[in-house]
């Protein structure tokens, strides 16, 4: 009888949430009248995005990807001892959004805290709740992200506001033997990149809209789109790469690759670099647009849901963001 790798964990259950209210770039390109759709999706793969109500928050999507979660697992929340939130904008600053989830759901006893790896954030969660589980920290953890980028973004700004969507996503990790298993997450970055995609308020140096030299545009997401094209190729390659070469496997090896939802046209680049086709990487982009650090795990959410996965399938994981921040790796389904 085989074993699961010795430092690998259980992925017990994955979902995904979004937002009922759809954006179609119809919409937006109405403040864009020389453009067109065509264009859009050529430059993108997007065709439409979610964008959350009102009444909507970051904690209520995440609490419904992790309502789904757990009913794939087989588990209840009060058998969770943790949760690692992954976000780039929380629904308030302090506390923690894991603690206002861990509140939601009815466990506020739990280990509960954010972090903010930008795009990558999920998989830079989920190799901590590894190293938590291994050390014997927690033994089942809820890693999970929500994103509202849609309260981020700028409509005027040409070159994101196409982009940016809505989402959540969450898987539930145990100590387990069974289940779907989670290899080592290589995690790395490019700080020299810090500007290239950036918000400049909201933080200590610009908390408010009115503080001294600060714009409203600080208030939105920015973005060097050549800059961050280039190095994400580049970026999401190596991450493959170096999954393949830290797994002793080859292109031919891999079933899926579900990678950070970027662009279509960076994903069709990587594909051609690394040499896996690109009918291989599962594709949400143009449902969902760019939902950051929910991507991944939405786009894993999504596939699990319709079936496409195979038990033993190798699928990696890979993801560029803001800082710049690299994250890739193996779950063997």
């Amino acid at each position: 009888m085989s074993t699961a790798p010795s430092n690998t964990v259980c992925i017990a259950g994955v979902g995904h949430a979004a937002p009922a209210a759809v954006r179609a770039n119809s919409e937006i390109l109405k403040a864009f009248p020389n453009r067109t759709e065509e264009e859009i999706v050529r430059l993108t793969g997007i065709r439409e995005r979610r964008y959350a109500a009102e009444n909507e928050s970051a904690t209520t999507l995440a609490a419904t990807a992790v309502q789904h979660a757990l009913a794939q697992a087989g588990m209840k929340a009060d058998q969770i001892d943790g949760i690692i939130m992954a976000t780039l904008i929380p629904d308030q600053p302090v506390p923690a959004m894991a603690s206002a989830l861990a509140r939601q759901l009815g466990i506020p006893r739990v280990l509960a805290f954010d972090l903010n790896a930008a795009c990558s954030g999920w998989l830079y969660a989920l190799e901590l709740g590894r190293s938590l589980i291994l050390a014997g920290t927690a033994k089942n953890l809820i890693v999970v992200t929500a994103e509202l980028l849609s309260r981020i973004t700028n409509p005027s700004d040409h070159s994101t506001a196409f982009l940016f969507g809505d989402g959540a996503g969450a898987a539930i990790l145990t100590g387990g033997q069974g289940g779907h298993r989670l290899h080592q997450m290589g995690l790395s970055g490019d700080a020299t990149q810090f500007e290239a995609i950036q918000r400049l308020g909201g933080g200590a140096r610009m908390p408010w809209p009115g503080a001294p030299g600060c714009a409203m545009e600080d208030f939105y997401l920015q973005m060097d789109g050549t800059a961050v094209f280039k190095h994400a190729v580049v970026g999401f390659a190596e991450q493959i790469e170096q999954t393949l070469a830290r797994e002793n496997l080859k292109p031919d090896d891999i079933a899926w690759v579900v990678p950070h939802q970027a662009n279509e046209r960076i994903l069709k680049a990587v594909s051609k670099r690394v040499g896996i086709s690109y009918d291989k990487f599962v594709m949400t982009i143009a449902q969902y647009g760019n939902t950051s650090a929910a991507s991944v795990s939405m786009a894993l959410g999504w596939a699990a849901e319709e079936g496409i996965f195979n038990e033993g399938d190798r699928i990696i994981f890979c993801s560029v963001g803001a800082g710049l921040t690299f994250a890739g790796g193996l779950l063997v389904w």
